[in-house]
C-alpha cells in the first residue's frame, strides 16, 4: 500500500512481468471470436494466460447468464496467483453482476483490473475499495490493435506507476490542479451513481469518455451527476473520445455540452485525451496521482505522477 500526495491510502497491485498469470473474463457482452483469438495469441506470447471456453456462452446480449459470468469473475478475483484480470470486451452486463461479486478478494489478492467501456463497472468497484486499476483496451481491442497500441498496453501494465505526459490537450476551462484519477465511460458512471455505487476519491480528477451519445444525453448525465453532489470532490476534469465517427461538428457539440454542464464546478477541464472508443485508446491508470494544467489560450497537459 502506498499513499498519494492528494488522497487517502490507495492499494497499488504489483506490476505485471512477462510470464505472469493473467485471467481473462467476459463480464459483459458476447464478442467477435476472430478478434478474441488474435488478442489472446498476442497476450500468450508474453504472459501466462488463463481462460475458459465458458466465455463463448451466449444469452442474448450477454456473454452467458448472470450466474456463469459472476462465477468466472469471482474465480479471477480470488485467484492468488493472477497479476491481472482482463476483459474480453465491453457491451453491457457488468452492472448486473458487480454488486454480488467478491471484490473483497481484490484487496486480499490485489491484481490489475484491465478494460474499458462496460468494464467501467469494475473500475467503479475498485475505486470504492481504494484499489488502483487500468483503463485500457480489452482483449478484442488488442486483436485489432497495431504494434504501437499493444506496446503501450504492455508498458502500462508492466510499469503502471511510471510518469506519463499527455500533452497538446484542449482547455475547455482554464486552471491547474492536482488529484487522483478516477472515472471511465460516462454512461457507466451515471449508472453507478443512480445505483448508489459511485464513490469518487477525495481531490478527484475525473476522466470520462463516451461513444456517439447525442449532446443532450451527455448534458443529461453530467447535469444529473453534478446535481446529485457526486462531483463535489472533483478538482479537475479530463475528457477522452466522445465520438468515433470523426465528424468535427459532432465532437464540438459534445464538448460544448461538457463545458456548459461542468464549467459551474469552477475547475480546470481538458479535452482530447486519446482514450475511448475511437481509433486511439491509450492506457490510463486509475487511482494514481496526477497533475492537470489548462492554461489560458495554450495547449494543456495531464501528467501522471504517482
Amino acid at each position: 500500500m502506498r499513499t498519494t500526495a492528494y488522497s487517502t491510502p490507495v492499494l497499488y497491485p504489483p506490476p505485471v512481468s512477462p510470464g505472469d498469470r493473467l485471467r481473462i473474463v467476459a463480464p459483459s457482452g458476447p464478442f467477435d471470436k476472430t478478434l478474441f483469438y488474435r488478442g489472446l495469441a498476442w497476450l500468450a506470447e508474453r504472459y501466462r494466460v488463463v481462460w475458459s471456453r465458458r466465455l463463448f456462452e451466449r444469452r442474448g446480449y450477454l456473454a452467458g447468464d448472470d450466474r456463469q459470468r459472476l462465477d468466472e469473475l469471482n474465480q479471477a478475483l480470488r485467484d492468488p496467483e493472477a497479476r491481472a484480470l482482463v476483459a474480453v470486451r465491453g457491451g453491457y452486463g457488468a452492472t448486473r453482476i458487480c454488486p454480488d461479486a467478491d471484490f473483497a478478494a481484490l484487496r486480499a489478492h490485489p491484481k490489475w483490473c484491465v478494460g474499458f467501456s462496460d468494464f467501467t463497472a469494475l473500475h467503479v468497484e475498485a475505486t470504492r475499495l481504494g484499489v488502483a486499476s487500468l483503463h485500457a483496451a480489452n482483449v478484442t481491442g488488442l486483436g485489432r490493435g497495431d504494434a504501437e497500441a499493444r506496446a503501450d498496453w504492455a508498458q502500462a501494465l508492466e510499469r503502471p506507476l511510471a510518469r506519463r505526459v499527455f500533452a497538446e490537450l484542449e482547455p475547455l476551462c482554464a486552471g491547474s490542479s492536482a488529484g487522483v484519477l478516477a472515472g471511465g465511460n460516462l454512461t457507466l458512471l451515471f449508472t453507478a451513481a443512480a445505483s448508489g455505487r459511485l464513490a469518487l476519491p477525495d481531490r478527484c480528477v475525473l476522466f470520462f469518455e463516451e461513444v456517439n451519445e447525442a449532446p443532450y444525453r451527455i448534458d443529461r448525465m453530467l447535469t444529473a451527476l453534478r446535481a446529485s453532489g457526486k462531483l463535489a470532490s472533483v478538482v479537475g476534469v479530463c475528457v477522452g473520445e466522445l465520438t468515433d465517427d470523426g465528424r468535427h461538428a459532432a465532437r464540438r457539440a459534445a464538448l460544448e455540452a461538457v463545458h456548459d454542464c461542468l464549467a459551474p464546478l469552477g475547475v480546470p477541464i481538458l479535452a482530447g485525451l486519446p482514450m475511448g472508443h475511437g481509433r486511439l485508446n491509450r492506457s490510463l491508470p486509475l487511482g494514481v496521482g496526477c497533475e492537470l494544467s489548462a492554461p489560458h489560450g495554450q495547449a494543456g497537459a495531464l501528467i501522471i505522477c504517482p
